[in-house]
């Protein structure tokens, strides 16, 4: 199954699953359903800018709604506010260990 996020203003406001014979998932959600909008494909497996499976990796992260898109990749919510954005991971950095995140799914 192929994930698509909806992107509105840089924002993800959903995250729809669709069949991968599915061959266009951005065109069959925008014109064949008429959900217009913009849909970015997301990775189920990407964290990180890695594949967790070892495959090729997908816009830095795996969407979320409220994640921000910049064209480039997903990224959560800021974390805290001492965090800065790692630009090669797409994930929050931050000086205190006490705010570090782990990967969402292993």
């Amino acid at each position: 199954m192929a994930h698509y996020a909806e992107v509105e203003n840089g924002v993800v406001t959903r995250v729809l699953v669709v069949d991968n014979s599915i061959e266009d998932g951005q065109k069959f959600l925008s014109e064949e359903l008429g959900l217009g909008g913009t849909w970015v494909q997301t990775s189920y497996n990407t964290f990180g800018g890695k594949h967790t499976q070892g495959g090729i990796p997908l816009n830095k992260n795996y969407a979320g709604i409220g994640y921000t898109w910049d064209g480039v990749g997903f990224a959560a919510p800021q974390c805290h506010p001492e965090a800065v954005l790692n630009q090669n991971t797409y994930l929050w950095d931050c000086t205190n260990s006490a705010h570090s995140i782990e990967a969402p799914h292993g």
